[in-house]
């Protein structure tokens, strides 16, 4: 085929990645695994591999990011060789639609808007210019538009700053931390009297209102938790290595010495 030489060029670049995908795809003499995917099956793999260059990120493996980049850029071609495929676009016009949304959001630089504006100016212009994009497309409720796929956290967050745009906010973070302590209250009263359901709606209303937590602290609850997992995975392994070295596990131990052990950890982290 004409395109093979292209295929197997090691620097063929983005060209050489359209062109393999094609040819998986193709009903011919394509892969009959990717020949079967639409964009449904193939949506959980492009948020996990988002994920996986999140994870990184965090690790600052930048040899793992570049491979990690590249296989949440096949996701993105793969939808759309499944759109080019079916007659809706191709990964042409993609790159074209996020090109013009990119020069529209950025009069300052691309236009004839001054740079001469702070951050913060230039995160509300942003989001006027998202607005007036929003109400071109008939979008008129506020919370129209947060995708319903974003992980909870982050769309809670999503929600609650498109609320605090038309003034539905606390003004205060002290007003937020008053909140979660009415919320916890009413989770402990949950736990006592009420049903399954109704205490995991207040668990869920408590973990609402820390997420509005972080947005007033100007942090991001996705990042924050990621580390706190990466944080309890070092000291738990910490903890299994020193059981380790008196040749035990952690179900030949209890819950005090594993205590002790997780201070150990906690220490030499600090040293």
């Amino acid at each position: 085929m004409p395109e093979d030489k292209l295929i197997h060029d090691p620097k063929g670049g983005m060209r050489r990645l359209v062109a393999i995908m094609a040819r998986l795809r193709d009903p011919e003499t394509g892969c009959p695994w990717d020949i079967e995917q639409d964009f449904a099956s193939i949506a959980p793999y492009t948020i996990e591999e988002a994920y996986e260059v999140a994870d990184a990120i965090e690790q600052q493996d930048w040899p793992e990011l570049r491979g990690e980049l590249g296989d949440l850029l096949l996701q993105v071609v793969f939808h759309s060789q499944i759109a080019q495929d079916r007659g809706l676009f191709d990964i042409e016009d993609v790159a074209n639609a996020i090109s013009d949304k990119m020069v529209a959001r950025h009069p300052h630089v691309f236009g004839s808007e001054t740079r001469d504006k702070t951050a913060e100016q230039q995160t509300r212009d942003w989001e006027a210019v998202k607005a007036a994009e929003r109400a071109a497309q008939d979008r008129s409720g506020t919370l129209e538009g947060v995708a319903m796929g974003l992980p909870a956290l982050l769309r809670a967050v999503k929600l609650q700053k498109r609320a605090a745009r038309v003034g539905f906010d606390w003004p205060e973070t002290s007003h937020v931390l008053n909140k979660i302590q009415e919320e916890a209250e009413e989770l402990h009263d949950a736990l006592e009297h009420l049903s399954h359901d109704k205490v995991e709606e207040e668990f869920g209303d408590l973990l609402f209102v820390m997420a509005n937590l972080a947005r007033h602290m100007k942090l991001c609850p996705e990042t924050a938790l990621r580390r706190a997992n990466a944080k309890f995975t070092r000291r738990f392994e910490r903890i299994e290595a020193l059981l380790a070295a008196d040749g035990r596990k952690p179900e030949d131990s209890d819950l005090a010495e594993m205590d002790g052990l997780w201070d150990q950890a906690k220490s030499e982290e600090r040293a």
